[in-house]
């Protein structure tokens, strides 16, 4: 289960028991939270997000519309003619700000070349649609606000034309619209400019007509991004460049150990160094303590911070060793864990062909490019006390309801700012907004000292690699038993790993008898086995959180790389046996994986020697993404040299991103395997700090790569993830075709 496919029933089980009961039966039949669910969220200080914020951004109300419905919250067009779109979800590499720009532009009829983006807020009107939160995850963007900004479109269309029927003295039938303008009787043309103040003054229509699909002038073609030239040419300002007269900077020195505190600490070094404000003792959202370093600027907090000496007490925590958690993850695996999937495993003993295995994934960092940032703005005092944030957050209304507890202020006196963020990959959006927690628990100790002045709290690479969040390590056991046909006679699974889900406000939702259904998503899909699968969930100290693609970066890789070692103990051709293995409704992954193999040549050209073919497909946030590569090893070494990609997210939108977004999430999946793509512990402390001892994929790394897009008119399904799951078990069953051996941990490790 993903967070896109929770129903309102499981929404209302997230919330406290007398907040649900409160809510009642009042929701509508679409699953989107009436208005008194905000409001009695709001009442109750639910931190999910949802609670109006910034009231100022709120849309006019227009009878039985939502206020994710009306246009004056999202549709702004200036008297020359500029549309600026408010996106209603985090741009931080994706593509957003274009997409959703260009689904409404379509409905608007809009010049594209005057079309803008800007981000939503914390107001109600930008929470999902879906499911009345505000998120940007779960590769969601473009599929659930795909009607949404489409309406969005239509109903400013159908206002400019009005306004321009009342002008001219018109039906309103009588006149049509292209490119930003209103054409009338005898060629009349008036600029949507020149509409606008009129138009938004009439009532919203409750409902409008959408274009038939084959009517599109702008969705579905290649299009290039909006924030194209600004991030090209240095001109794109992201978070961490927010400038405020006054402005401070401040850098945390967190504990060696999660939930370390203060033992002793002299910090007369690090006051003495010029341009140090205030050095500050302060609590963590994980129970620890840490030391704020208040400067003129970054540099000057950074050498106080570096002279700081500092002592810690870490007697009162865990201190994982991952050694010693490989060692506990092996015997946990040796039995069954919480059951997802029961068969019968009575075949595996009488089985004429066996796989015993074990697979091995560690933790990994997400490691954006831009460092977490959030800077806070604190005026008056008391009950007059305001704030504002500036900060890149994939949950904007999670974040803001942090702030006000952290703050104690009231909801109404907070406003947040979202900024254009450099990546995130999941990193910016978690339960416990901990480094919007820090950055507002340092404004506030920086004002109890007499401070009064913005203060930006800056993590370095450093500081996030060494004491952030991580996607968690993993380990999987695997007891198959197949016939020489390669039936699969009783498949027992069992997997090991921390739960990303449970202590947050999902749990009720999506931890299932026991069982985090983001860790087992993706196992036995499409394949028609006989499957017992069940899961163990440790508790560890180490902070998890979802890594882009999720649990399907470790659940793909184990399924179509044993999938591909039953094919090879069979003879068979690897395409042929995945075909033949799908279950009944997986057309979408026979198509896609059909278009690689087509596009690839995959069966009729020859390989050049020492390479082979490496074949994956996976589906993810309801998109189907498959991989045929080609690969060598050289000197020990594994080399990608191409890909061709075979996808199924239903309508591309914007063909140009998906194939950005392919490209991008392959080179990531192709980092997980290259060497020194790892987080280890040793006596709680994390061994990595940097792009140096931590490896990323690089441009040097990336192969050729050809993206095809099978054709649909099905709305669309996300794509800012499923490109990543199926590269590494591609790349691997490659190698695995040279070497006669299965890579069964990650990163590849040959000898």
């Amino acid at each position: 289960m993903h967070l896109q496919d929770l129903t309102q029933d499981q929404i209302r089980a997230m919330l406290p028991p007398a907040l649900a009961r409160r809510l009642g039966d009042d929701t509508d039949t679409a699953g989107l939270p009436r208005r008194s669910f905000l409001k009695i969220a709001a009442a109750s200080g639910f931190a999910l997000g949802v609670f109006p914020l910034l009231a100022e951004a709120q849309a006019p109300a227009a009878p039985g519309l939502k206020p994710a419905q009306q246009p004056a919250a999202f549709v702004n067009i200036a008297k020359d003619g500029i549309v600026t779109v408010t996106v209603n979800r985090l741009e931080f590499g994706q593509g957003t700000h274009t997409g959703l720009a260009m689904v409404l532009a379509e409905e608007l009829d809009a010049d594209w070349s005057k079309v803008r983006a800007t981000h939503g807020n914390a107001a109600q009107a930008y929470a999902d649609p879906a499911f009345g939160m505000h998120l940007t995850g779960g590769s969601t963007a473009i599929k659930n606000s795909y009607v949404q900004y489409r309406e969005l479109g239509a109903r400013t269309r159908a206002m400019l034309v009005q306004a321009a029927a009342t002008q001219w003295g018109v039906p309103a039938a009588s006149l049509a619209t292209e490119r930003g303008v209103v054409i009338g009787p005898g060629g009349k043309r008036l600029e949507y400019g020149a509409l606008a103040e009129a138009a938004m003054a009439l009532p919203v229509p409750a409902t409008v007509t959408l274009k038939d699909p084959k009517n599109f002038k702008l969705i579905g073609q290649p299009t290039g991004r909006i924030d194209a030239t600004a991030k090209s040419s240095g001109q794109q300002n992201f978070g961490i460049d927010v400038r405020l007269p006054g402005m401070l900077t401040a850098v945390c020195q967190h504990p060696p150990v999660f939930g370390g505190k203060l033992a002793k600490l002299d910090d007369a070094a690090a006051r003495a160094v010029p341009g140090v404000k205030a050095v500050l003792r302060v609590p963590l959202h994980n129970g620890g303590e840490g030391v704020a370093v208040i400067a003129s600027g970054y540099w000057a907090a950074k050498q106080g911070r570096d002279a700081l000496k500092a002592e810690w007490d870490s007697s009162g925590v865990e201190k994982v060793d991952s050694a010693a958690q490989l060692a506990s993850y092996r015997a946990l695996a040796a039995k069954p864990g919480a059951v997802k999937y029961q068969a019968d495993m009575a075949p595996l003993a009488s089985a004429p062909h066996k796989i015993s295995a074990e697979f091995q994934f560690p933790y990994l960092a997400h490691a954006p490019m831009e460092p977490l940032n959030c800077t806070v703005q604190l005026t008056g005092k008391g009950a007059d006390a305001k704030a504002k944030l500036w900060v890149g957050t994939q949950m904007p209304g999670l974040e803001a309801a942090a702030a006000v507890k952290v703050l104690g202020i009231k909801p109404e006196n907070l406003a947040l700012e979202v900024q254009m963020a450099g990546g995130g990959f999941g990193r910016r959006g978690l339960p416990t907004s901990d480094f919007v927690v820090e950055a507002c628990t340092i404004a506030k100790a920086a004002q109890a000292a007499g401070i009064e002045a913005p203060i930006r709290t800056l993590w370095s690479r450093e500081d996030d690699i060494r004491g952030g969040y991580y996607r968690p390590m993993h380990l999987h056991k695997a007891e198959i038993g197949f016939d020489a046909q390669g039936k699969v006679l009783a498949w027992d699974h069992v997997i090991v790993g921390q739960s990303i889900i449970s202590g947050t406000f999902f749990e009720g939702a999506m931890v299932k008898d026991g069982v985090d259904t983001t860790m087992v998503e993706g196992m036995r899909e499409p394949y028609d086995l006989p499957m017992r699968l069940s899961a163990h969930h440790p508790k560890q100290n180490v902070p998890v959180l979802w890594w882009r693609s999720v649990g399907s970066t470790h659940t793909a890789y184990v399924m179509e790389t044993l999938i591909d070692e039953i094919a090879r103990a069979t003879k068979q051709d690897p395409v042929a046996y995945r075909m033949a293995l799908m279950d009944a409704k997986s057309t979408r992954h026979r198509a896609a994986l059909q278009l690689a193999v087509d596009r690839s040549g995959y069966g009729k050209r020859q390989l050049p020697a020492g390479r082979a073919w490496g074949v994956a497909v996976h589906e993810s946030f309801n998109s189907v993404v498959a991989y045929v590569v080609e690969a060598s090893v050289a000197d020990g070494t594994p080399r990608l040299h191409n890909v061709t990609a075979g996808v199924h997210c239903n309508l591309a939108v914007n063909p140009k991103s998906v194939e950005a977004q392919v490209q991008g999430a392959a080179l990531m999946g192709l980092g997980m395997c290259l060497p020194g793509a790892a987080v280890t512990f040793k006596d709680g402390v994390v061994e990595q700090s940097n792009f140096s001892d931590y490896v990323v994929a690089r441009i040097t790394d990336m192969p050729a790569i050809a993206v095809h897009i099978v054709p649909s008119a099905d709305a669309p399904t996300g794509m800012g993830e499923p490109g990543l799951p199926p590269l590494a078990p591609a790349f691997a069953n490659a190698i695995a075709r040279l070497t006669g051996k299965p890579l069964r941990e990650l990163p590849f490790k040959l000898a």
